[in-house]
């Protein structure tokens, strides 16, 4: 599959068609979405007609836009026109198709881009593998009896396998970013409000893409990025490209640390030593000061779940999913319902505490970076796991209980930065591991800069599509 930029300026061009495109992915996808299960929705008619479009616009010398016949995926967290959103979850399965884009997949097709289905996710978001009683089990490309991920698993798994340049993501404590290091994608967690998000106030998800370039996630940002009145928190338009910042901007001398476990993180020691490695890699090449220091800061871990699965818990009960409905429910969320309503009967839920572990964590990190630029640790505490299993509550034989699977996650959630996953390399069972590099808020263009130049010193790629 070529890349989001090949395809957009080649049918801008003329010298590639919309349809003979969308051919491609389809071929693809019938030939790998069997046993990856990355798409759960497909309307190839609507598809071609789009491509179809965008063709005829450029025989009238028309500009389709900056994302022209790129086919894409959107999530199955977000409303995409013709189809429904069941949020990977089996008591929304038979919900009409929505009649209407959300604003974020209104602007990609707007710029020419072509929805062509829903990708998994995990059941409600709320899981770091995508397995679900709906849909089943959705597998990683780089060895299928793993997960890509989660929330965003779908879509990372379909970026990753060549069917689709270009698929939506969100990030409410690491789902985008999670999925791009487990699959070897670029995977942005945009500032807080720098996509518009219209459903509701958001405390800390945000949109985003999942990409196989960094020149392919800046476009894509700046067709997604921007304001909309009906989003108070969402940010202004910046006065730049992030296309062309990521090959001027002057990023030498920032002042980063590295951490490989943020103090209190159990994390797979291969997976410290590779992502330390690119970290180091990428210090160089961009002539960043590494300070040497130690920041440790709050854990919210537990916190987080507090808040996240009592909304969750009650929200469900006030809809009639809860109790009856538990056979019907993915294992993850079996596990969480019964996990929090064991830690709600002995007391141990305390939701004004945790929002003060919160307010903590966000006075830590902005102490942090009065002194640093940016913040850099593996994206995960461990590999790729199996994809049938629910998250491991065991990494290297210790107890994660307390950390999880994605422990560096939450942090630029809970305090808006912007955080990105970078290919950091493969294990020795040839699975990927990714680099996060956390950065001042709004300093978006300062991550895809490094991004792109650890992209240029190191480039990877994917054995499958050679």
């Amino acid at each position: 599959m070529r890349t989001v930029v090949e395809i957009a300026d080649g049918v801008r061009g003329g010298r590639l068609r919309a349809v003979d495109i969308l051919r491609e992915a389809f071929d693809v996808i019938e030939a790998k979405n069997p046993e990856l299960n990355a798409f759960v929705m497909l309307d190839r008619e609507a598809a071609e007609h789009a491509a179809a479009e965008i063709d005829a616009k450029v025989a009238r010398g028309e500009d389709p836009g900056p994302l022209a016949g790129v086919p894409f995926g959107v999530k199955d967290l977000e409303d995409c026109a013709g189809f429904r959103t069941t949020q990977g979850s089996w008591f929304l399965k038979d919900t009409p198709p929505k009649t209407a884009d959300s604003p974020h997949v209104a602007r990609l097709r707007a710029a020419g881009a072509i929805a062509l289905g829903k990708t998994a996710a995990a059941e409600f978001g709320m899981d770091g593998a995508t397995s679900t009683y709906l849909y089943g089990v959705t597998r990683n490309p780089w060895n299928p009896q793993k997960t890509p991920g989660g929330s965003s698993g779908g879509s990372s798994a379909a970026v990753a396998s060549g069917m689709v340049p270009l698929a939506t993501a969100t990030d409410g404590g690491g789902s985008t970013r999670q999925p791009a290091a487990y699959t070897s994608l670029i995977g942005l967690k945009p500032s807080h409000a720098r996509i518009a998000k219209v459903n509701g106030f958001a405390n800390w998800s945000v949109h985003g893409a999942l990409t196989r370039t960094v020149r392919d996630q800046a476009r894509y940002l700046d067709v997604a990025a921007g304001p909309d009145d009906r989003d108070r928190q969402s940010l202004p338009a910046v006065p730049y490209r992030y296309e062309d910042i990521i090959e001027t901007l002057d990023v030498g001398g920032l002042r980063t640390l590295w951490t490989p476990d943020c103090g209190y993180a159990v994390v797979e020691p291969e997976v410290v030593e590779i992502a330390r490695a690119a970290a180091e890699r990428l210090i160089a090449a961009a002539e960043l000061i590494n300070t040497g220091g130690v920041f440790h800061p709050t854990n919210i871990y537990r916190h987080w779940g507090a808040i996240n699965l009592c909304t969750l818990e009650s929200d469900l009960t006030a809809d009639g999913v809860l109790p009856d409905g538990i056979p019907y429910l993915s294992e993850q969320m079996k596990a969480v319902v019964a996990r929090v309503r064991a830690r709600m009967a002995e007391g141990q839920i305390n939701l004004k505490a945790s929002w003060a572990k919160i307010e903590q964590l966000n006075n830590e990190v902005a102490e942090f970076f009065l002194s640093h630029d940016l913040l850099m640790s593996p994206a995960t505490a461990c590999r790729p796991y199996d994809a049938h299993l629910t998250t491991p509550q065991m990494i290297d034989g210790r107890d994660i209980s307390e950390t999880g699977v994605e422990p560096f996650g939450m942090l630029a959630n809970a305090c808006w930065n912007p955080s990105i996953s970078i290919p950091a390399g493969l294990t020795s069972d040839g699975l990927p591991v990714g680099l996060q590099v956390t950065a001042r808020r709004h300093r978006d263009d300062i991550l895809l800069r490094l991004a792109r130049i650890h992209e240029q010193a190191h480039p990877w790629s994917y054995p499958w599509a050679e």
